[in-house]
């Protein structure tokens, strides 16, 4: 039995989404593309702002897919406290749809197997980019377990080598079909539409080739300010390790297409990888 000790409570309920259950549940249904047709991924992307603003990517990418039993869930650290890999190994995290279990299990796995990933909870008290997408997930499958892991490195060689301790595990203990990897990840930031485009245009083709080296490449050359250039770069790796041959782009949007400022806006991406 959880202890109430072991429970993260809710960050941003109530700013990024709606903290009441019943409002929640609606707003999510009415981003939920109900004619897509469920499929198995290694992975995800999805952005991680307010639901008025990217829920409506997230849902419509995850209106296709068949979530899995557990999600590995790895974000980037926006508040600088905890270690540079944070992995939080026990308790829940609670949303207003209800409790998620963290998959302990996995996670000894992970922290036993990997030079890098640290327990820690602190990096996951206040952190909004793992939270935002939990609600959105229950909505679609009550019953997964996941394992929230913080990023606070941009170092692509050491990236490299999370990816490669995770996707170890996974074919080692034969957990490959009961697992998928989801990174959370906002595009471009601040500037005009028309440039947030094109630069995300950029960093989403190199998405879909499964080429971190690429992504990295572009990141840098072009100042893309995509916050989750790291966790995407794991899931990159960690699902090409793993057999996936193709990313698939569900639904690009800007925070300019909520509010109707195009001055600027914030990039949002929904890729799903198999």
């Amino acid at each position: 039995m959880t202890k109430q000790s072991d429970i993260r409570r809710p960050a941003v309920a109530g700013q990024f989404y709606p903290e009441e259950p019943d409002r929640l549940s609606d707003l999510i249904s009415s981003f939920v593309n109900n004619h897509a047709k469920k499929q198995d991924v290694l992975g995800c992307l999805l952005p991680h702002a307010g639901y008025v603003y990217s829920g409506r990517v997230a849902a419509e990418t995850l209106s296709g897919v068949n979530i899995k039993d557990t999600l590995i869930l790895l974000g980037p650290n926006h508040t600088g406290n905890g270690p540079a890999f944070s992995l939080m190994p026990r308790g829940c995290w609670q949303t207003p749809l209800g409790n998620i279990e963290i998959d302990w299990r996995l996670a000894d796995l992970f922290l036993g197997s990997s030079k890098h990933l640290e327990a820690d909870t602190l990096a996951h008290i206040d952190e909004h980019s793992l939270e935002v997408e939990l609600p959105i997930l229950q909505y679609f499958r009550k019953d997964f377990k996941f394992v929230p892991i913080t990023i606070r490195s941009d170092e692509l060689n050491v990236l490299k080598a999370v990816a490669d301790e995770l996707a170890g595990v996974l074919i080692r203990h034969n957990l490959m079909n009961s697992c998928m990897f989801i990174a959370s990840s906002d595009m471009t930031h601040y500037e005009p539409q028309s440039v947030a485009e094109r630069k995300d245009s950029l960093a989403i083709e190199a998405i879909l080739a499964l080429d971190e080296d690429e992504l990295e490449a572009v990141v840098r050359k072009y100042s893309i300010s995509m916050c989750g250039f790291a966790p995407a770069a794991v899931l990159l790796r960690a699902v090409r390790l793993l057999g996936a041959k193709m990313g698939r782009l569900i639904k690009y949007q800007t925070s300019g297409d909520a509010s109707g400022d195009l001055s600027s806006v914030v990039g949002y991406a929904g890729i799903t990888i198999s």
